[in-house]
């Protein structure tokens, strides 16, 4: 029994290695690299803390290298997930009932050994199945998942201790129940952070989850699992299955006593997934909680009185890091003319200096995008840019999928600021810059507000504060994350919470006690120290 309110130990965000060359961490991360790369892992799914091997394997091969095959996973019948959900079921009594300070420690152990033991092989796995060099590994796969881990545990007791206030003779208290039954978590392939922290937050605050992770992420996924299992966490509290996202949504959603989707994806398929929540809402126990972060067609905007050098560094770290495929990758531009000369001389620069190739030499800024789908799809658009009238390929362009799924950084100039690419989520390499007359620039806010569906990031630049806080206000629904004189990416968790609204999602703010706080039903409980014996109010004593 739990005899004080208890604080977990002081939070600070995680410090960035830099892997500078000669460096110990560099000749760690890069032996661990190499050992895995020529290695080969069999992934089981785990159900009830069992490892579960179907047969029916699907092989891994990393997106820079994509004829080499470092491992497989065993793909889920309808069975398993079934298993899945019975599993998570039968944990949950002891688990709701366990202490909050008994599963904070569990991920703050986890924080631990992934800044130790577990760091090299996190981010190496990261660099290789995901293709992400060693700074954007660093940042997302050990960082962030670190911080996902220790904040949330600060956000629990923070909860916690929001307590209603008592009247004489009587006390009120507020118990921060998890929900009934069990919760699902969908997760995408370009964060391993993100992938960790969408079961774990809700888990920490006493659920049981069903954890879907992306098919393109599951060489990382696997070592998530053995660091949540090293670090305590009991069986059956999240039973992870791997394979066909339309199987295993749609046995997991006909469920009845499905309580939550916790989802980072496609808009289209976050829409879906709520449409096939709403149509089974008679059937479910309580209304599902449903947090979604989808996509986005985030902007860069620059005044007049904005630094080209600067301006042009936005561009060229916010489209490019992680070869654009971040939900909040900058992909439209609106540039004053003014500035474009020097700023397009500043862009072009850049990118000529990006190195392109395979995450393991670290010289190499730029890596391989996902998949052959998002290859396919996005050199389409590199080439109906190259043909059409109203777009201008000012550098790069160059796609090649013999060896990887490699797109050079490509800087479309469009005269059309409602062009195909400025309102279209390319998730790749590539952004698309409208150059305005200086003299419109209140004008040009309306198209960065009104040309995309999406609003989660945006970034704009001036050094006129009086441009600054009108652009503020304009520009007040068009992003969830607004960033002023600075890049549109790399939100910080407890600093930046992250998320938007519109077509980009819930706007629940990942990294914030506002997300932890949907994986929670409030009980409101009063009692009363000597209760009244007579029905009769003073009012009635004038009769």
């Amino acid at each position: 029994m739990a005899s004080g309110f208890y604080n977990v130990p002081n939070i600070e965000n995680e410090p960035v290695k830099e892997y500078l060359p000669g460096s110990q961490e560099l000749k760690d991360l890069m032996s661990t690299y190499q050992s895995m790369n020529l290695d080969f892992v069999d992934i089981p799914m785990l159900i009830n803390g069992e490892e579960v091997r179907t047969g029916k394997t699907v092989a891994i091969n990393p997106p820079h290298d994509f004829k080499r095959t470092v491992g497989q996973y065993h793909e889920a019948e309808e069975k398993h997930v079934i298993q899945a959900i019975s599993s998570c079921l039968e944990a949950k009594a002891l688990w709701a009932k366990t202490p909050w300070e008994h599963r904070a420690a569990i991920f703050l152990k986890a924080a631990e050994l992934l800044a130790g033991p577990y760091r090299a092989k996190m981010n190496a796995t990261t660099m290789i199945g995901q293709s992400k060099n060693v700074h954007q590994a660093e940042i997302d796969s050990a960082c962030e998942m670190i911080d996902f881990f220790r904040f949330n545990a600060q956000f629990m007791v923070e909860i916690y201790k929001n307590q209603p206030k008592s009247s004489k003779g009587v006390w009120n208290r507020m118990e921060y129940r998890p929900l009934e039954g069990f919760t699902y978590a969908v997760t995408p392939f370009n964060f391993t952070a993100i992938a960790a922290n969408l079961p774990t937050s809700m888990v920490m605050m006493g659920n049981v989850c069903v954890w879907k992770p992306s098919n393109s992420q599951i060489y990382s996924a696997n070592v998530i699992i053995e660091l949540l299992k090293e670090a305590g966490l009991p069986d059956g509290v999240i039973n992870v299955v791997y394979g066909d996202p339309v199987m295993i949504s749609n046995t997991i959603l006909a469920n009845p006593n499905f309580s939550g989707l916790h989802f980072t994806g496609s808009t289209e398929v976050f829409r879906a997934l709520w449409e096939q929540v709403g149509k089974n809402i008679g059937n479910y126990k309580s209304y599902p909680r449903i947090v979604g972060e989808t996509g986005g067609k985030d902007f860069i905007w620059a005044h007049p009185s904005a630094d080209s050098k600067q301006v042009a560094t936005a561009i060229s770290r916010g489209a490019f890091e992680y070869q654009g495929q971040k939900c909040s990758a900058a992909s439209r531009a609106y540039i004053p003319k003014s500035l474009w000369s020097d700023i397009k001389d500043y862009i072009i620069s850049d990118i000529k200096s990006m190195k392109l190739g395979r995450p393991f030499i670290t010289g190499h800024f730029i890596n391989a995008v996902i998949h052959e789908d998002s290859f396919d799809k996005i050199s389409q658009y590199i080439a109906y840019a190259k043909k059409d009238k109203e777009a201008q390929i000012i550098v790069g362009g160059k796609c090649d999928k013999t060896k990887g799924y490699f797109i050079e950084p490509t800087v479309i100039l469009t005269s059309n600021p409602k062009y195909k690419t400025m309102h279209t989520e390319l998730f790749g390499p590539v952004i698309t810059i409208y150059v305005y007359e200086d003299k419109d620039w209140k004008e040009t806010l309306r198209l960065v507000d009104e040309t995309s569906e999406y609003a989660l990031t945006g970034a704009i630049f001036s050094k006129d504060r009086y441009v600054i806080d009108y652009v503020e206000d304009a520009l007040r629904n068009a992003a969830g994350n607004f960033y002023i004189n600075d890049k549109p990416t790399g939100a910080v968790v407890g600093q930046q919470p992250f998320g938007g609204s519109r077509s980009s999602g819930t706007n629940d703010k990942a990294g914030s006690i506002w997300n932890l706080l949907r994986w929670v039903s409030p009980r409101t409980i009063k009692e009363t120290f000597v209760s009244p014996t007579d029905y009769r109010y003073p009012f009635l004593n004038n009769n």
